[in-house]
This record gives structure tokens, sequence and C-alpha cells, in this order.
């Protein structure tokens, strides 16, 4: 990890450094059986993508960088990057372990081909020739043949088969993409429990069937491996109408792009290894991880209900939002009257559904403006813009075809809404959209008004189950124009505009937050109080962090509440040992952005689709929407002190990113545990805080009033 005289982590170690906490998760007693199935799920789901993309960035960088410094710079790193992967895959293997054994003693068994007593040889053998043997296609390998091709994330058993004078070798997809990959058997006479078996050991139970064309079989084995590629995608612009086409021969070049890493089990013979190395032309600069019997354990994420529910994550039921119970049907009279902040999942998604279907059906209702990134499977959200397009309103939809891993499936509803007649364009040649916005148009009293969305997460109903987002609902007129200004700079893109209220990626919103620390910074060296807190994703800008460090030394208070990568480097002395930086990991994936300026007293708040990254800052066109209301205000505060009095599920990024888990402060051994997730819960149930978090609120005040850091700047 890295060393206290680093300004900078790179930030694919912070990464997994926050994978790391996603394992810290999994191996915890204390967290319901399932759900810890649930992280080890995550944490390889998470490991996939990392190698994917970010890891495929590092190994681009190593191999063509012009500047021999640069190519030892990342090589370095390369290096570093599978040290730790290493380190933490054989750590998810103890973990894996440690939950089969906690299965068990609730008898609930996952067993492999060898353990299945006759009656349960019988039930999986019929599953085998009527379910699955017809999916697969076993292939018979051949020294100095083409390889074939492998797709990437999927699991395969590389197979070797002895004859009576020779060794073969073979190949089968297991195909968990298309049927469950646990299967429920009968359980043992006279036992009780329930049994799972994995589709791999199906197959490894049925191998003479799976190659039955070869007769002369004497033994038959087979390993698990997965393989993961660069998911880059190249894209020009050209000739931009033909963006579609462009994107689908990208995707398809997606399928034969260069491997990233490969695992396989560690049991697999070294000359059925070396074949596959050499078959799969992997080199030094690809990672090679021997690991467990199993892999793809991201399925685990689907791991099937085992009926208890005290071994289940506990769900928590949807709250109303109050300023609309019993106004269901005068949904933006509610919003005239007043700005509408929802917090996602524990308000419902449908309040957004409502949204549109009401705009849809609405008379008054002139045109509606919406910026899709990632939506639902089976998306209620393109389904209300397609009634409102039939109702004869004006739709607009900004489509996002760079939306990592859902490029497919956004070029899908592209072509759904584009052949039913919906004014669909795909935003800025060069920029991501990932804004998340919805104008409104309305006539009322022979003037177009607006009501507008400004939010942090994705139109999807099926995320906001699981992430938490803020989704902010507005009557502000000023802001409505500035929403519309941004809808038509994605219209015509040669458009610049100025916006009065809004912070708009690329154009202001880098410049803006920069003032603004440097306001703090300046109130702050004038020996006022002053103040920055940041909840992100991830913190890694250079020029954010440098101006972060000068708030240290300012005597700014700082505190980060973080999720993912984070690249400052918090407790150095001189230069961040007064900025304090949390990550809480926990059944909800905090997905929010919201930033905080002390604003001589005054505070200003605003919640983002945007992250503290360059690209975010730079590349994409993101939306940064200020909060105004008081009341809501005192909401976004009182959320992020409850996030920040966490003792339960914050772990602390220190120098060495060692991850250890928050204690809060104060006296006592019946000291109240703070689980956040949960208190969030109660607080906008009862809209009141717990003395312990009040108390917290006015310590901090008192903190910040009478801080007097001497700076180490000069005005």
């Amino acid at each position: 990890m890295p060393g206290k005289s680093l300004q900078f982590v790179d930030k694919e170690i912070s990464w997994l450094a926050f994978n790391e906490r996603v394992l810290q998760e999994a191996a915890d007693s204390n967290v319901p059986l399932v759900q810890r199935l649930h992280y080890l799920g995550i944490f390889s789901n998470n490991l996939d993508e990392f190698f994917r993309v970010r890891v495929a960035d590092v190994s681009r960088l190593a191999a063509f960088s012009a500047d021999e410094e640069t190519q030892k710079r990342y090589s370095a790193l390369l290096t570093e990057i599978q040290k730790q992967a290493k380190q933490l895959q054989k750590r998810f293997d103890q973990v894996f372990l440690e939950v089969m054994k906690a299965l068990n003693r609730q008898k609930i068994y996952l067993i492999d081909e060898k353990q299945l007593d006759k009656e349960q040889s019988v039930y999986v053998d019929r599953y085998f020739h009527e379910t699955l043997l017809p999916m697969l296609s076993p292939i018979l390998l051949k020294q100095g043949k083409p390889f074939p091709r492998i797709v990437d994330g999927s699991i395969y058993l590389a197979v070797r088969i002895r004859e009576t004078n020779r060794i073969r070798y073979g190949l089968v997809d297991i195909p968990s993409d298309r049927i469950p990959r646990f299967v429920q058997i009968p359980h043992r006479k006279g036992s009780k429990g329930k049994v799972f078996i994995v589709l791999d050991n199906i197959i490894r139970h049925c191998l003479a069937d799976v190659f039955r064309g070869v007769i002369d079989i004497q033994d038959v084995d087979a390993y698990t491996f997965k393989i993961t590629l660069d998911a880059e995608l190249e894209v020009e612009h050209a000739v931009y109408q033909s963006l579609i086409k462009k994107m689908m021969m990208s995707l398809k070049k997606r399928q034969k792009a260069d491997p990233e890493r490969f695992v396989y089990d560690s049991d697999m013979p070294a000359d059925l290894l070396d074949f596959l190395v050499k078959g799969l032309k992997l080199t030094k600069f690809d990672s090679i991880m021997a690991g467990g019997r199993y892999h793809n354990a991201k399925d685990f994420i689907d791991f099937p209900s085992v009926g208890k529910y005290y071994l289940e994550p506990k769900t928590l039921p949807v709250l109303p939002v109050r300023e609309l119970q019993g106004k269901a049907n005068q949904l933006f009279e509610v919003i005239r009257e007043r700005d509408l902040l929802l917090y996602y999942p524990y308000h419902g998604f449908v309040t957004i559904i409502d949204f549109l279907k009401t705009a849809a059906i609405d008379p008054a209702v002139q045109a509606i403006h919406i910026s899709l990134y990632r939506v639902a499977r089976d998306s209620s959200v393109v389904e209300a813009l397609l009634n409102a397009h039939n109702n004869y309103k004006d739709v607009t939809v900004v489509v996002e075809l760079q939306a990592r891993f859902d490029e497919a499936a956004n070029i899908s509803w592209a072509n759904k809404l584009s052949d039913a007649g919906v004014n669909v364009i795909f935003g800025v040649p060069g920029l991501k959209v990932h804004a998340k916005l919805i104008l409104i148009s309305r006539l009322e009293n022979n003037q177009l008004r607006y009501y507008s969305h400004l939010g942090t997460g994705n139109f999807n109903e099926k995320t906001a189950k699981v992430y938490t987002d803020f989704s902010l609902l507005t009557y502000n007129q000023d802001i409505g124009k500035d929403v519309a200004k941004v809808f038509d700079f994605l219209s015509f893109n040669y458009k610049r505009h100025e916006y009065d209220h809004l912070l708009v990626s690329p154009h202001s919103t880098r410049n803006q937050i920069e003032k603004m620390i440097q306001h703090e910074i300046k109130q702050a060296l004038q020996g006022r109080p002053a103040a920055v807190t940041i909840k992100c994703n991830n913190l890694v800008d250079d020029s954010i962090i440098r101006l972060l460090y000068e708030c240290n030394n300012a005597g700014v208070r700082v505190r980060i509440i973080c999720r993912g990568m984070c690249s400052l480097v918090p407790g150095i002395k001189g230069q961040s040992e007064y900025i304090e930086v949390i990550s809480i990991i926990d059944g909800l994936l905090e997905h929010a952005r919201v930033y905080v300026f002390h604003n001589e007293g005054n505070p200003r708040y605003f919640i983002s689709s945007a992250d503290l990254m360059t690209r975010n800052l730079d590349y994409r066109v993101e939306v940064t929407a200020p909060v105004y209301d008081p009341d809501l205000q005192k909401t976004l505060q009182d959320i992020l002190d409850i996030q920040w009095a966490d003792n339960t599920k914050a772990r602390v990024i220190d120098a060495e990113f060692s991850n250890c888990l928050r204690v809060g402060k104060g006296k006592g051994k019946g000291k109240a545990k703070i689980r956040s997730q949960l208190l969030i819960h109660d607080y906008l149930k009862t809209r009141k805080l717990p003395v312990s978090i009040t108390r917290l609120q006015q310590r901090w005040r008192k903190e910040l009033e009478k801080r007097k850091v001497k700076p180490k700047v000069k005005p």
C-alpha cells in the first residue's frame, strides 16, 4: 500500500483497497449468511470489471508508452496490481471456505460431484441429460490450430482426456448465462436441509457423456478457468450519423479483445495449463492467477433463497413521500408548492415513474426532455416516454450509447424509441452524457412553465432498490431555464451557454467547485470558520486534491465520505493531518454525490451526477444542482451527519489504507452503535434525529467556531 510520503495514491491501488472493504463484509460473521455470499459475488464482479477497464488501461500504457520512464512506471504499477489482486484472491478463497462451513452449520450444503449419493446421482444424471446436455458444445482442441474464441467473463471447463496412447485436451462452456448456476437437488435420506450443486460439478459428473464421441477414454478430468478481456471501445466520431453502426462494430471488436486476466483452478495439471497459456497467447503483461475450484463467484449475487429470514439480508420497507401522501393525483401542484427531495431506496422510484406517466397524459404538458444513461431491462421509464409520444407530446430522449457494458442495451432502446417516432439524440461527440435530467414543459395560464428533475443516479428502477441516490424535483423556473439550456447544448453542440444556477461539465463544474474551495481557504486564512464536506464515489482528480491539501494547511475543516477510489492520502503531517476520510460499505451501495461549502455561515448545498474525477469534470456532460430549500438543506445535512457518525459500517481511509472499522468518539462500554443506513431510514420515517446525532452536530459547530489552526500558507 502507499507510503506516507506520497501525495497521491494511484487510483487502481485505491480501487483494490475499496474492493477489500467489500470482502471485509463477506468475512464479517455478523452479516447475514446469504448476504455474505452476495458480497462474495459483488467482490468477484467488481474484480472482473476492474481488469476489463482499469487494468486494461494500465496494460496499454505499460506496453505502448513512447516515453521509457512512463513505460517503467506503468509496468511497475501493473506488477503491484497483480501482486495485490493475488493477495485479495487468496483471501477470497479463505472467506469462501468460511462461508461454506457456516452454511453447513445451517444445514445448507453446496456439494460437489464426489459427494453425491446414489439417489442424488440419478437425479443429477437426469437433469444433465434433459436440461444441460442440449446446451453444451464441447470442443476438442488441437496443437497448432487456432484457439476457439473465448467469451469475456464466461466460465469454462478445460478438460484433460487420457487415452491409451495419448493425452487430449477439450473445452466446455458452462452455460450459466442461460440457466441458473445453482441447482437444488434432494437431500440424503434421513437428513434435513437444502442441498445445491453448481452446473460445473454436474458437467464433471457426466464428463464421459459430454465427450461421448471419444471412444478410448481411460480417464477424464476438468478444471475451471475464465478470462477477462479488455473492455475498451474504439469509436470514431467523424461520421456522427452512423454512431449506432460504429458502436455495433466496436462491440463486436470487444469480443475479440486482448486478454487482461486469466484465472484457473490451482489443481490444473502443468501440461494443460501450459497448453491454455500458449493457445490464448497470454503474455507477461497479463495477470495469470491461480484460484480455487470455482470461478465467476459473481453468480453468488443470485444465490437462491434458503427460506430462513435470519440468513437473508434485511429489506427496509419503502417510505412514502410525506408531501405526496393523499395527493397522488396532484403531483404538479405539490411540486409547485415546494421542492421535493427523494432519497432512494428509502423512497420509492415509483414517484419518478408517476412523474413521467402523469406528464404523458396531462393535456397541459407540451414537451418532455430526458437523458438516459442506464435503464432497467424492462424499463417503465421508456414505456412512459413512448406513452407520452402516443399522447402527442414532444418527447426528446438523449441516449448515451457509450455507457460501459450497457452499450448494446442502449442501442436497443434508442432503436425502439426512434422506430416509434420519438426524437432521439446521442449528445456530444467525444463526451459521455452522464447527467440525470428531466425537463417537463407545461402550459399554465398561457405561459410555458418548467418542472425539473436533477439527480445523482440513473433512471433505473432496478438499481434504485439498492443504490442510494438523491432526486430533486423543483418548480424553480430559473433552474428550469438552465436545464433547458443543457438540453439545447445536447441538441446543438455548437451552442455554449452561461448557466446561472447549475454547474455543468465540461463547461463550469471544475471552475465553480475550485472557486468555492478557494473561498473556504481564503476565509480560513483570515481566521474565520471554514469547512468543506464531500460525499462521493471517487476522489481522484489531482487538481481538486491539491486544493484540499491547501485547505488542510489553511485550517479548513474537510470531511469526506468516499465509497470507492480515493487518491488523496489523509493523515500526512504538513499535508493532510486535518482531513478526515471514511468509506461506508453496507447492504445498500452508497452512490449519491453531495458537496457542501460553509460559505461564511450561509452553507451552499449541491447534489451532483459527477464524482471528483478528471473524466467527470472535463470529459463528460454532468450536472451539479444547488439545493435552495432550507428544509431540504437540513435533510441533506442531517443525512450527512448520520453517515459521519457511523461506527458500525464506516472504514477509516488513512495513509496506509488499512481499512480499519471506524470507532466513534465517546466514553463508556454502552456507547450506542450507529449504523447509518438503518438510522437514516428511521430519520426519514419520523423526521427526528437521535440525541446522539444532535450532540455531534453541536460539537461540530463548536469545533468549527473555535478551531484555530495556524495557517501553513500565507494569505
